[in-house]
This record gives structure tokens, C-alpha cells and sequence, in this order.
């Protein structure tokens, strides 16, 4: 008789609830930057969450916020500079959570070249990867010692910074991440130094940001999401070490000496609150758009990002 109750039981058991899937495509393959998402993943936050998240890697990485606005990915890893300027051409798109929340962009010069100063880059090649917003960010730096963007010549080196650099093709590369180009010249034996954007006159931002289009997207999911990432942060600051290992344990691409180098660089500055919002930073960040020229108005801060942790 019992085993009769407990069959039935089974079989007419309520069957359990599916958890929501959520795609979230990266800003490009995953690397030290996606901490946060791969910890969540690996340690079963998405899961206590109710999701199940896909993480996918761009082909292009110009694509992710392109398919975020046209819903064919919940989320998408994208850059706040690059934000402000997509939302200003008419992208649906708006912030809704934060990933790594200091600038890692630098300048890049060579730590035994000539340039000891910002003002010796006059008559010098700076390369870059990017147009538009990366040469905003190096006319305000020259500027804060004495240069236009007329002394300097510009040289496309695709992505190639570090390289061209090294090589002496340039004497300088806009666009280089702190955490990463000046560890590869350190592994290739050839000692870089960054003059920080920040520290010239720039206005800080969150280098990596989530975005979605807000007609499309589900916020609670969105949340859930920014739950677990939250989760794992924690857990990365309290254990750095032992979340290296869990993240370079999901992929053997991962375990070698430059993203051993970058997580070190990388995690200290993960967003302790994703959720969260700073309406100033974006605020300024507007007017420096408009006063580099690359905007023709000033957007408000709510036309750019949404707060969910605060939120109802």
C-alpha cells in the first residue's frame, strides 16, 4: 500500500517549473572581463535565479549591441562611449547593468621610448583601431598639454595595437586595455606605460556595460541576471584566487600566462552593484560628447540607461 502512495505520488507530482532562458552575447570571446558571468555560471547563481543563460561569443564584435536593439539577444556586453553614440543615431538601446565600472582604455607608449610627456607626441604616429570616440579621447589628452589633433598623425592599425607598437611602427596606441596590451609587451619582454584618460581630462565611464532595447526586453529576467553576477562578484573579491581557477578551468584557451596576468589586472575593478546606476557619470559623459563634437545634443540620462535596482 505504501509503495501504491508513493508511485502515485510520482506520477502525479506537480512537474517542475523550467527555468527562463536568457541570451546574453559578449563583447568578444570571453575573456578575463567576463568574470563575473562565467562565475555565475559555473557556480549555479543563474540557476538560483530560475535561468538558464546562454553566453554567446560575436563573430563580429561590432554585432552585440546591433542584435540586443533588434531583440535577437536578451543582453548584450557592450561600452558606454559606444552607447551614447548608438543611442544619439537612433538604436533602441539603453544601459541596464554595469560590468566592469572604471575606464580601461589608455594611451599606450613604450616605457624606454621617447615619450616621456604627453607634448612629445608632437610630429609622432599614434595608431588606433577605432575611429570616432577613441580620437575624441586623444584630442582631449593632447589638449591637456598643449597639442591639437593636427600635431600628431593618426595611423589605422586595426587591432593590432600592442604589435604595431612594438615594432615602432607608431610611437603611441589609443584604445589599448590596461589590462591586457601592457601585460602581452610585459610576457613579450618589452615594458609599456599608460597615460590614463581619466587622469587627463576625460570624464570616468563604465568601460563594459549590459544593454538591451528597452521595448523588448524582460526585466525581471534582467534582475535575476544581475542577481547572480552580483553573487558572483562577491565571491570573486572574497576568493580572486580560487575564481581564477574556476574560470580558467572552463576553457584550456584560458589557461595561459596573459589571462593569468589580466584576471589580476581585471577583477578589482567588477562592479560590486551591476544594478545599480550613476546618472552623473553618464550625465557627463554627454557633454563631453557634445563639446568633442561627435553629438549634436545633449540626451538625458534616461534616454541612456535604466536603473533596475531601483526599480519596483
Amino acid at each position: 500500500m505504501r509503495l501504491f502512495v508513493f508511485l502515485a505520488s510520482l506520477l502525479f507530482a506537480a512537474p517542475a517549473f523550467a527555468a527562463d532562458k536568457l541570451s546574453l552575447i559578449l563583447d568578444w570571446f570571453v575573456n578575463p572581463d567576463h568574470g563575473p558571468i562565467i562565475v555565475a555560471q559555473e557556480k549555479g547563481y543563474f540557476k538560483e535565479q530560475g535561468l538558464e543563460v546562454e553566453v554567446i561569443a560575436p563573430a563580429d564584435p561590432a554585432d552585440p549591441p546591433k542584435l540586443a536593439a533588434a531583440g535577437k539577444a536578451d543582453l548584450a556586453v557592450s561600452y558606454q562611449p559606444q552607447l551614447h553614440l548608438q543611442v544619439a543615431e537612433g538604436l533602441p538601446l539603453k544601459r541596464v547593468g554595469t560590468l566592469v565600472g572604471t575606464p580601461l582604455n589608455c594611451l599606450l607608449v613604450l616605457e624606454d621610448g621617447p615619450i616621456k610627456k604627453i607634448s612629445d607626441l608632437k610630429g609622432k604616429k599614434v595608431g588606433f583601431s577605432v575611429a570616432g570616440v577613441e580620437e575624441a579621447v586623444l584630442g582631449t589628452m593632447l589638449a591637456s598639454d598643449g597639442l591639437k589633433m593636427t600635431d600628431v598623425e593618426m595611423v589605422n592599425v586595426n587591432w593590432s595595437l600592442s604589435p604595431s607598437l612594438m615594432s615602432k611602427q607608431v610611437d603611441a596606441v589609443i584604445g589599448a586595455f590596461r589590462n591586457f596590451e601592457l601585460n602581452q609587451m610585459e610576457i613579450e619582454g618589452i615594458a609599456g606605460r599608460c597615460f590614463y584618460p581619466e587622469a587627463q581630462g576625460i570624464p570616468s565611464y563604465d568601460e563594459l556595460i549590459y544593454v538591451a532595447n528597452p521595448e523588448k526586453m524582460d526585466a525581471d529576467k534582467i534582475k535575476r541576471f544581475l542577481a547572480a553576477t552580483e553573487k558572483a562578484t562577491q565571491f570573486i573579491v572574497n576568493y580572486p584566487e580560487e575564481s581564477w581557477k574556476i574560470f580558467s578551468g572552463t576553457s584550456k584557451e584560458l589557461q595561459d600566462e596573459l589571462n593569468a596576468k589580466a584576471w589580476v589586472d581585471t577583477w578589482p575593478r567588477f562592479t560590486l552593484s551591476p544594478a545599480a546606476l550613476d546618472h552623473g557619470r553618464y550625465a557627463r559623459y554627454e557633454d563631453f560628447l557634445l563639446k568633442s563634437g561627435l553629438t549634436k545634443k545633449i540626451l538625458p540620462v534616461s534616454d541612456l540607461a535604466i536603473d533596475l535596482g531601483a526599480a519596483k
